[in-house]
């Protein structure tokens, strides 16, 4: 993965953060991805500085939804269209 792919995941990751805290309510402790000090933005921070922030906050986010145990969301069967519109 290039530096400008893994700070766009670093971004999203952290938007992701504060969209279910928003949604939620719920604070998501992300006391390790602080420790790191680095954020999205600090774009002269080395590849492995987002790469890391991106593991720690992804794990921090599913371990905290995962205590939260919140009830599995049904999806409706979705099934590809048996014809495609091609352009000419």
């Amino acid at each position: 993965m290039q530096k400008d792919e893994l700070l766009h995941l670093h971004l999203l990751m952290f938007h992701i953060r504060k969209y279910y805290q928003d949604i939620a309510h719920d604070e998501i402790p992300t006391g390790r991805y602080d420790s790191l000090e680095i954020s999205p933005i600090h774009i002269h921070k080395d590849k492995k500085s987002h790469s890391d922030a991106v593991l720690t906050l992804g794990d921090e986010i599913v371990s905290h939804l995962h205590a939260r145990k919140l009830p599995a969301v049904a999806c409706p069967d979705v099934t590809a269209p048996s014809r495609v519109a091609v352009g000419p």
